[in-house]
Protein backbone atom coordinates (compact mmCIF):
# COMPACT_ATOMS: atom_id res chain seq x y z
CA UNK A 1 0.00 0.00 0.00
CA UNK A 2 1.26 3.55 -0.87
CA UNK A 3 2.11 5.63 1.92
CA UNK A 4 -0.57 8.10 0.21
CA UNK A 5 -3.32 5.71 -0.17
CA UNK A 6 -6.21 6.67 1.76
CA UNK A 7 -6.95 4.78 4.52
CA UNK A 8 -10.08 2.20 4.47
CA UNK A 9 -13.15 3.12 6.32
CA UNK A 10 -16.00 1.23 7.75
CA UNK A 11 -18.53 2.68 5.43
CA UNK A 12 -15.45 1.48 2.22
CA UNK A 13 -15.63 -2.00 3.67
CA UNK A 14 -19.11 -2.46 4.02
CA UNK A 15 -20.58 -0.64 0.37
CA UNK A 16 -19.18 -0.70 -2.55
CA UNK A 17 -18.89 2.55 -4.59
CA UNK A 18 -21.58 3.18 -7.01
CA UNK A 19 -21.45 2.60 -10.80
CA UNK A 20 -22.41 5.45 -13.09
CA UNK A 21 -25.98 3.90 -13.71
CA UNK A 22 -26.19 3.84 -9.49
CA UNK A 23 -25.18 7.32 -9.76
CA UNK A 24 -27.19 8.69 -12.18
CA UNK A 25 -30.23 6.77 -10.53
CA UNK A 26 -28.95 8.41 -7.19
CA UNK A 27 -28.82 12.12 -8.81
CA UNK A 28 -32.89 11.18 -10.08
CA UNK A 29 -34.02 10.18 -7.12
CA UNK A 30 -32.28 13.00 -5.29
CA UNK A 31 -34.14 15.45 -7.43
CA UNK A 32 -37.55 13.79 -7.33
CA UNK A 33 -37.54 13.40 -3.72
CA UNK A 34 -36.70 17.41 -3.28
CA UNK A 35 -39.26 18.24 -5.50
CA UNK A 36 -41.57 16.29 -3.66
CA UNK A 37 -40.32 17.07 -0.38
CA UNK A 38 -40.83 20.88 -1.88
CA UNK A 39 -44.78 20.41 -2.79
CA UNK A 40 -45.26 18.58 0.64
CA UNK A 41 -44.05 21.87 2.49
CA UNK A 42 -46.01 24.25 0.26
CA UNK A 43 -49.08 22.13 0.82
CA UNK A 44 -48.40 22.45 4.24
CA UNK A 45 -47.63 26.23 4.36
CA UNK A 46 -50.88 26.84 2.54
CA UNK A 47 -53.33 24.86 4.83
CA UNK A 48 -51.50 26.85 7.55
CA UNK A 49 -52.57 30.46 5.46
CA UNK A 50 -56.03 28.83 4.98
CA UNK A 51 -56.78 27.78 8.84
CA UNK A 52 -55.18 31.28 9.38
CA UNK A 53 -52.51 30.09 10.80
CA UNK A 54 -50.19 32.52 9.33
CA UNK A 55 -51.73 35.71 10.45
CA UNK A 56 -49.57 38.08 12.12
CA UNK A 57 -51.30 37.69 16.05
CA UNK A 58 -49.78 34.15 15.98
CA UNK A 59 -46.20 35.04 15.66
CA UNK A 60 -45.90 39.04 17.11
CA UNK A 61 -45.48 37.52 20.28
CA UNK A 62 -42.14 36.30 19.65
CA UNK A 63 -40.86 39.62 18.99
CA UNK A 64 -41.54 40.30 22.98
CA UNK A 65 -38.47 39.85 25.05
CA UNK A 66 -40.35 38.27 28.34
CA UNK A 67 -41.17 35.64 25.64
CA UNK A 68 -37.91 34.59 24.78
CA UNK A 69 -36.76 35.50 29.12
CA UNK A 70 -39.67 32.60 29.85
CA UNK A 71 -38.14 30.26 27.22
CA UNK A 72 -34.94 30.83 28.62
CA UNK A 73 -36.01 29.72 31.54
CA UNK A 74 -37.02 26.56 30.52
CA UNK A 75 -33.66 26.37 28.22
CA UNK A 76 -32.15 26.06 31.48
CA UNK A 77 -34.27 23.82 33.21
CA UNK A 78 -33.45 21.56 29.67
CA UNK A 79 -30.17 21.61 30.28
CA UNK A 80 -29.80 21.04 34.19
CA UNK A 81 -31.75 17.92 33.54
CA UNK A 82 -29.68 16.71 30.69
CA UNK A 83 -25.97 17.47 32.19
CA UNK A 84 -27.22 15.82 35.28
CA UNK A 85 -28.83 13.03 33.87
CA UNK A 86 -26.11 12.25 31.49
CA UNK A 87 -23.32 12.51 34.03
CA UNK A 88 -24.98 10.19 36.46
CA UNK A 89 -25.65 7.84 33.62
CA UNK A 90 -21.99 7.71 32.82
CA UNK A 91 -21.46 6.29 36.44
CA UNK A 92 -24.24 4.09 36.39
CA UNK A 93 -23.43 2.71 32.72
CA UNK A 94 -19.76 2.20 33.80
CA UNK A 95 -20.71 0.40 36.66
CA UNK A 96 -22.97 -1.98 35.00
CA UNK A 97 -20.00 -2.86 32.23
CA UNK A 98 -17.70 -3.46 34.82
CA UNK A 99 -19.86 -5.99 36.65
CA UNK A 100 -20.76 -7.30 33.06
CA UNK A 101 -17.23 -7.81 32.16
CA UNK A 102 -16.11 -8.48 35.92
CA UNK A 103 -15.98 -12.58 35.00
CA UNK A 104 -17.87 -12.83 38.30
CA UNK A 105 -20.80 -14.98 36.62
CA UNK A 106 -23.51 -14.19 38.91
CA UNK A 107 -22.58 -10.32 39.16
CA UNK A 108 -22.29 -10.29 35.23
CA UNK A 109 -25.87 -11.91 35.18
CA UNK A 110 -27.48 -9.42 37.29
CA UNK A 111 -25.44 -6.52 35.27
CA UNK A 112 -26.53 -8.13 31.99
CA UNK A 113 -30.24 -8.10 33.03
CA UNK A 114 -30.46 -4.60 34.61
CA UNK A 115 -28.51 -3.78 31.49
CA UNK A 116 -31.13 -5.06 29.47
CA UNK A 117 -34.24 -3.73 31.57
CA UNK A 118 -33.28 -0.14 31.18
CA UNK A 119 -32.86 -0.45 27.49
CA UNK A 120 -35.77 -2.19 26.59
CA UNK A 121 -38.31 -0.02 28.80
CA UNK A 122 -39.09 3.54 27.30
CA UNK A 123 -38.06 6.01 29.67
CA UNK A 124 -41.94 7.28 29.78
CA UNK A 125 -42.67 4.39 31.83
CA UNK A 126 -40.24 4.62 34.12
CA UNK A 127 -41.08 8.65 34.39
CA UNK A 128 -44.61 7.27 35.08
CA UNK A 129 -43.33 4.67 37.87
CA UNK A 130 -41.52 7.61 39.82
CA UNK A 131 -44.56 9.76 39.39
CA UNK A 132 -47.04 7.33 40.52
CA UNK A 133 -45.90 4.31 41.97
CA UNK A 134 -42.51 5.81 43.83
CA UNK A 135 -44.64 8.26 46.19
CA UNK A 136 -46.90 5.73 47.57
CA UNK A 137 -44.00 4.04 49.19
CA UNK A 138 -43.91 7.86 51.30
CA UNK A 139 -40.51 8.86 48.63
CA UNK A 140 -41.34 12.23 48.11
CA UNK A 141 -39.02 13.31 44.93
CA UNK A 142 -39.20 16.96 43.00
CA UNK A 143 -40.02 16.95 39.84
CA UNK A 144 -36.52 17.38 38.85
CA UNK A 145 -35.53 13.90 40.52
CA UNK A 146 -38.59 12.88 39.00
CA UNK A 147 -37.78 13.50 35.28
CA UNK A 148 -34.08 13.26 35.86
CA UNK A 149 -34.05 10.23 37.42
CA UNK A 150 -35.87 8.14 34.98
CA UNK A 151 -33.79 9.68 31.91
CA UNK A 152 -30.75 8.54 33.71
CA UNK A 153 -31.64 4.90 34.05
CA UNK A 154 -32.68 4.84 30.55
CA UNK A 155 -29.42 6.29 29.49
CA UNK A 156 -27.02 4.14 31.79
CA UNK A 157 -28.68 0.73 30.06
CA UNK A 158 -27.02 1.99 26.40
CA UNK A 159 -24.22 3.75 27.63
CA UNK A 160 -22.94 0.13 29.30
CA UNK A 161 -23.39 -1.46 26.11
CA UNK A 162 -21.44 1.14 24.20
CA UNK A 163 -18.63 1.20 26.92
CA UNK A 164 -18.48 -2.76 26.80
CA UNK A 165 -18.47 -2.61 22.88
CA UNK A 166 -14.93 -0.12 23.58
CA UNK A 167 -13.70 -2.47 26.05
CA UNK A 168 -14.21 -5.21 23.41
CA UNK A 169 -12.15 -3.31 20.54
CA UNK A 170 -8.83 -2.89 22.81
CA UNK A 171 -6.75 -6.19 21.27
CA UNK A 172 -6.86 -9.35 23.26
CA UNK A 173 -3.13 -8.95 23.23
CA UNK A 174 -2.50 -6.28 25.81
CA UNK A 175 -4.53 -7.99 28.21
CA UNK A 176 -3.00 -11.16 27.41
CA UNK A 177 0.71 -9.74 27.95
CA UNK A 178 -0.47 -7.91 31.29
CA UNK A 179 -1.72 -11.52 32.24
CA UNK A 180 1.67 -12.77 31.78
CA UNK A 181 3.59 -9.93 33.87
CA UNK A 182 1.31 -10.78 36.89
CA UNK A 183 -1.09 -7.96 36.85
CA UNK A 184 -4.36 -8.57 38.42
CA UNK A 185 -7.78 -8.25 36.16
CA UNK A 186 -8.64 -5.27 37.94
CA UNK A 187 -5.71 -3.20 37.29
CA UNK A 188 -5.39 -4.77 33.95
CA UNK A 189 -8.86 -3.03 33.25
CA UNK A 190 -8.43 0.45 34.89
CA UNK A 191 -5.00 0.53 33.95
CA UNK A 192 -4.91 -0.61 30.01
CA UNK A 193 -8.52 -1.15 28.63
CA UNK A 194 -10.77 1.15 30.11
CA UNK A 195 -8.29 4.54 29.01
CA UNK A 196 -8.12 2.67 25.32
CA UNK A 197 -12.15 1.96 25.76
CA UNK A 198 -13.11 5.29 26.61
CA UNK A 199 -11.39 6.33 24.15
CA UNK A 200 -12.89 4.71 21.30
CA UNK A 201 -16.26 5.52 22.54
CA UNK A 202 -16.22 8.74 24.07
CA UNK A 203 -17.24 10.27 20.96
CA UNK A 204 -20.68 7.82 21.08
CA UNK A 205 -20.88 9.18 24.54
CA UNK A 206 -21.26 12.47 23.86
CA UNK A 207 -23.93 11.72 21.24
CA UNK A 208 -26.32 9.69 23.21
CA UNK A 209 -26.48 13.13 25.11
CA UNK A 210 -28.40 14.46 22.07
CA UNK A 211 -31.35 10.78 23.21
CA UNK A 212 -31.00 12.46 26.33
CA UNK A 213 -32.00 15.24 25.84
CA UNK A 214 -34.94 14.26 23.22
CA UNK A 215 -36.27 12.09 26.85
CA UNK A 216 -36.74 15.29 28.52
CA UNK A 217 -39.45 16.69 26.47
CA UNK A 218 -42.01 14.15 28.25
CA UNK A 219 -40.92 16.48 31.01
CA UNK A 220 -44.61 17.83 31.13
CA UNK A 221 -46.16 14.63 32.95
CA UNK A 222 -44.25 16.02 36.21
CA UNK A 223 -45.30 19.46 35.47
CA UNK A 224 -41.01 20.60 35.69
CA UNK A 225 -40.50 23.57 33.84
CA UNK A 226 -38.23 23.07 31.15
CA UNK A 227 -38.14 24.24 27.63
CA UNK A 228 -40.87 21.81 26.41
CA UNK A 229 -43.32 22.87 29.29
CA UNK A 230 -42.80 26.54 29.24
CA UNK A 231 -43.50 26.28 25.31
CA UNK A 232 -46.82 24.22 26.41
CA UNK A 233 -47.72 27.37 28.82
CA UNK A 234 -47.08 29.90 25.67
CA UNK A 235 -49.27 27.88 23.57
CA UNK A 236 -52.21 28.40 25.84
CA UNK A 237 -51.93 32.27 26.70
CA UNK A 238 -51.24 33.05 23.00
CA UNK A 239 -53.30 30.11 21.60
CA UNK A 240 -50.13 29.96 18.89
CA UNK A 241 -49.57 26.25 18.54
CA UNK A 242 -47.91 25.98 14.79
CA UNK A 243 -45.42 29.21 15.82
CA UNK A 244 -44.68 27.98 18.83
CA UNK A 245 -43.93 24.49 18.07
CA UNK A 246 -42.00 25.71 15.32
CA UNK A 247 -39.77 27.74 17.16
CA UNK A 248 -39.11 24.86 19.68
CA UNK A 249 -38.12 22.43 16.93
CA UNK A 250 -36.11 24.84 15.73
CA UNK A 251 -34.21 25.51 19.62
CA UNK A 252 -34.04 21.45 19.51
CA UNK A 253 -32.62 20.98 16.50
CA UNK A 254 -30.22 23.91 16.83
CA UNK A 255 -29.10 21.83 20.41
CA UNK A 256 -29.08 18.97 19.33
CA UNK A 257 -26.88 19.58 16.12
CA UNK A 258 -24.20 21.31 18.11
CA UNK A 259 -24.00 18.18 19.83
CA UNK A 260 -22.91 16.00 17.29
CA UNK A 261 -21.08 18.59 16.22
CA UNK A 262 -19.47 18.77 19.46
CA UNK A 263 -18.92 14.69 19.14
CA UNK A 264 -17.33 15.08 15.89
CA UNK A 265 -14.86 17.78 17.05
CA UNK A 266 -13.76 15.32 19.73
CA UNK A 267 -13.62 12.25 17.36
CA UNK A 268 -11.19 14.29 15.24
CA UNK A 269 -8.74 15.56 17.87
CA UNK A 270 -8.55 12.14 19.58
CA UNK A 271 -8.07 10.08 16.41
CA UNK A 272 -10.99 8.55 16.58
CA UNK A 273 -12.91 7.30 13.17
CA UNK A 274 -16.61 8.13 12.63
CA UNK A 275 -18.82 7.77 10.11
CA UNK A 276 -20.30 10.62 8.86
Amino acid sequence: MSAHAKPLSIRDALYEAPGPRTKRRMVIGTAVSLVLVAIGIALIIRQFYITGQLAPRYWTFLAQPTTWRYLLQGFRGTVSVALTAGAMSLVLGLVLMLGRTSGIRPLSALCRIVTDFFRGVPSLLLIYFFFLVVPQYGIKLSAFWMITLPVMLAASGVLAEVMRAGVNAVPKGQVEAAMSLGMRRGRIMFKIVLPQAIRFVIPSLISQLVVVVKDTTVAYVVSYPDLMQNARVLITNYDALVSMYFTIAIVYILLNYAINKLSAVVAERMGVKIIR
